[in-house]
């Protein structure tokens, strides 16, 4: 019988680690350098906290029976996780609370399709207690900076805003008004030509279909709708936040307003963003965010609100898109030193000689030879591990150091 991991689920080698830790410690210190802290909330939550916000399809739950606890899943993202720790243990915090995290999610496929990937990791940010098109700003700066910080390719961030756009799919009747989202949502021309529409209405569906582009563009054409003050309102915000990043960053980052972007998250109130790369004919959607302001009210005692906003951005998808460039490590880090006790009676003098190496810099890494091997064996497996050094340790404790 050959084991293998389960289903969905995958072993990540020295060299892969190497290259996704050198992907997260690049995003962990841009987090860092904007005042963010990180928080490690559990795996396991509660059901009925993930499924609070509206935001996860029970079936997507990896669920588990606890006879105590009711029913468990594994978290399927971290901002549930995130709000409940904040409404529940830093309630007496000061606002605003920058927090980041890098961490693993599990999704099952609603489809059930048999082997599809259910593990993912993620890295990213929640910033809590903060409203406004300047707490935006930050976020989408801070989006910019980390993307930037690797270096990527050709990649530009689609931004839309949830509130403006089901304010303007208001005027649909409810009983049609989610077969419009769907339609506009997914890109569905034809059905959405096909809907028992007025023609008023059959106008304003097109219209809405066809709001993606460049910002100032996407804008003027909302700009011009018989809006009341409150449409107005959310178009001027959005007005402020688009002149706030463009002006910003000096124009630097690739920006797409699109007001037909919908989540499927339900929970978001404001701004909506995607990040998606194109190389070699591939599309990959990197990160996505948006703004939440009723959540953390789902889940604080007295049900005090508060507003958020954040973005995780896959660590996966970036590994993907830069794997095939030079930036990532080729290689395992090799270790300095090979120690080789060459009597029975001399180990002890190898490892204390070994902790001696060690404890002489920040970070030295120094490898005990176990086997027993030749001396030749012994080099030859100095080589292929690509060590340089190898210290020839006798009873006594003094070594002969040998150059390779």
């Amino acid at each position: 019988m050959i084991h293998q991991p389960p289903a969905g689920a995958r072993d990540l080698l020295p060299l892969e680690v190497a290259q996704k830790t050198w992907i997260s410690e690049r995003l962990r210190q841009v987090f860092q350098r904007w005042g963010y802290q990180r928080i490690i909330t559990s795996t396991l939550e509660s059901l009925d906290t993930l499924m609070a916000g509206g935001a996860i399809e029970r079936s997507t739950v990896m669920q588990l029976r606890d006879n105590a606890e009711g029913t468990l899943g594994l978290r399927p993202e971290l901002t549930a996780s995130i709000s409940r720790a904040s409404a529940n243990q830093m309630a007496g915090s000061t606002y605003p609370q920058r927090l980041y995290y890098t961490a693993n999610v599990f999704r099952r496929d609603s489809g059930q399709h048999h082997g599809r990937q259910v593990e993912f990791y993620q890295a990213g940010v929640e910033l809590l207690g903060a409203g406004g098109h300047l707490a935006d700003g930050e976020v989408l700066l801070l989006l910019h900076d980390c993307l930037r910080s690797l270096d990527l390719g050709d990649w530009y961030l689609v931004l839309g805003n949830a509130g403006l756009t089901n304010y303007l799919l208001s005027p649909f009747p409810e009983a049609i008004r989610q077969k419009v989202r769907h339609c506009i949502s997914h890109l569905d021309y034809v059905a959405l030509s096909q809907l028992p529409l007025t023609e008023e209405l059959q106008h304003r569906a097109m219209l809405l279909f066809d709001l993606r582009g460049q910002p100032a563009d996407v804008l003027q054409k909302v700009a011009a709708l018989d809006l009341d003050s409150e449409g107005m309102g959310m178009v001027n915000n959005l007005k402020s936040l688009v002149s706030l990043i463009e002006e910003s960053c000096g124009g630097a980052l690739p920006l797409i307003l699109d007001l037909s972007l919908l989540q499927t998250i339900d929970y978001y109130t404001g701004i909506v963003f995607e990040v998606v790369s194109v190389q070699d004919n591939t599309t990959r959607i990197l990160g996505q965010g948006g703004r939440y302001d009723k959540l953390l009210e789902l889940y604080h005692p007295q049900q005090k609100g508060a507003p958020g906003i954040g973005f995780a951005l896959s660590l996966d998808d970036l590994h993907s898109c830069l794997l095939n460039t030079s930036k990532l490590p080729q290689e395992t880090l090799a270790s300095d030193w090979l120690v080789i006790p060459q009597t029975p009676l001399a180990e002890v003098a190898a490892f204390t000689y070994a902790q001696k190496l060690r404890d002489s810099e920040p970070l030295v890494r120094v490898e005990l030879e176990l086997t027993g091997n030749s001396p030749e064996q012994i080099r030859e497996y100095a080589r292929n591990r690509r060590l340089k050094r190898l210290a020839w340790v006798q009873e006594d404790g003094v070594p002969v150091v040998e150059e390779l």
